[in-house]
């Protein structure tokens, strides 16, 4: 199965090209937003003052590579340690899930995000990321949302 995931992810990598989009704000500040699927959100946020007052926006479409990133960015920006995690899942991924569950509960021997039902939740990214990630970060669940002014309006700043 994972050979034929594999094989179609490539196939849409050329069919159906998607970028990799993010939008750095302040780098002083301690607030990333991951828009999951939610492109048009992604686009609010990154023409809207509120880069100023954030360090990235971005999207997260996959449930290995995609989570691997933000751990990786994670650690590379200690500075931050607030996540809000909005927007639509990607059908079939559910990448946001599986980032929850990697902040709940790591990985197994293998690097599979435990309690994890997306198709293919492996990582690469080492056990000592991992837990930086799940000691110095807090996720904010807005899982779903896309009105702008609500996911606003939840942003605790510090």
């Amino acid at each position: 199965m994972n050979i034929i995931a594999e094989a179609i992810g490539e196939l849409c990598k050329v069919v159906l090209p998607i970028p990799e989009e993010y939008f750095k704000g302040n780098p002083k500040s301690s607030v990333a937003i991951c828009t999951l699927s939610s492109m048009d959100l992604l686009k609010k946020f990154s023409n809207s003052d509120i880069l100023k007052d954030i360090s990235i926006v971005g999207r997260l479409l996959s449930e290995n590579k995609g989570i691997d990133s933000i751990v990786e960015y994670v650690n590379n920006y200690q500075k931050i340690n607030i996540i809000v995690v909005c927007g639509k899942e990607v059908w079939g991924h559910k990448a946001g899930h599986s980032l929850f569950e990697l902040h709940k509960n790591g990985v197994d021997k293998n690097y599979r995000i435990i309690n994890s039902s997306s198709p293919d939740p492996y990582l690469t990214v080492s056990k000592l990321k991992i837990k930086h990630f799940q000691n110095n970060v807090h996720l904010v669940n807005l899982i779903n949302e896309t009105n702008y002014e609500k996911i606003l309006s939840k942003i605790k700043f510090p």
